[in-house]
C-alpha cells in the first residue's frame, strides 16, 4: 500500500484512492484506522474538503456528520463485541488538534488493555504503539474490516 494517499486524506478519499475506506456514508466516509493496537479503530472523514471543524458545516450537514459518527460507532461496537469477548465500549472523539480537516475518531476499548491505560484517553498510549509495524493496518485485519462494513450496511 503506497502512502501517497496519506498526504491528502480527504482528497484521496474523494478520488477513490484511499485504501482504508470501508463505506461511503451520508456526510463522509467510514475508514479503518492506519493503526490497530485497539482492533476496530476507525475514523469518520468529512466529504467536505474545506471543513476544518464541525462548525464549518451548515447545520443540516453538521447533523448528518454527527449521525454518521453515531452509525460508525455502533457498527464498530457491534463488530468488536462479536469478535472479542473482552470488548468494553466505544469512545467517540472529534479533536482536530493535529490534522486540519474535520474527522471523528471511533476507538473500541477492551478489558485486556493495560490497567494503567484502560481508563484513560487513547492518546496516552506510548508513541511506539502508533508507529510499530506490529500494529499497522494489514491484511490480517480483513475480517475486522468486513465485520464493520457489514454492520454499517445493516444500520
Amino acid at each position: 500500500m503506497s502512502d501517497d494517499w496519506r498526504a491528502d486524506r480527504i482528497g484521496s478519499t474523494l478520488r477513490g484512492e484511499n485504501p482504508t475506506v470501508l463505506r461511503r456514508l451520508d456526510a463522509g466516509f467510514a475508514v479503518i484506522g492506519d493503526v490497530q493496537f485497539l482492533p476496530g479503530y476507525c475514523v469518520l472523514l468529512t466529504d467536505d474538503a474545506h471543513a476544518q471543524r464541525l462548525t464549518d458545516l451548515p447545520r443540516p450537514e453538521r447533523m448528518a456528520f454527527l449521525s454518521d459518527m453515531d452509525r460508525l460507532g455502533e457498527a464498530v461496537e457491534r463488530a468488536c463485541k462479536r469478535l472479542d469477548p473482552a470488548f468494553r465500549r466505544v469512545n467517540l472523539e472529534i479533536l482536530g488538534n493535529t490534522d486540519p480537516f474535520l474527522h471523528a475518531h471511533i476507538w473500541p476499548r477492551y478489558d485486556w488493555e493495560p490497567p494503567e491505560l484502560v481508563g484513560k484517553p487513547v492518546w496516552l498510549y506510548p508513541p511506539e504503539r502508533w508507529r510499530d509495524e506490529e500494529f499497522a493496518l494489514a491484511a490480517r485485519h480483513d475480517v475486522l474490516r468486513e465485520a464493520i462494513g457489514a454492520e454499517l450496511d445493516r444500520l
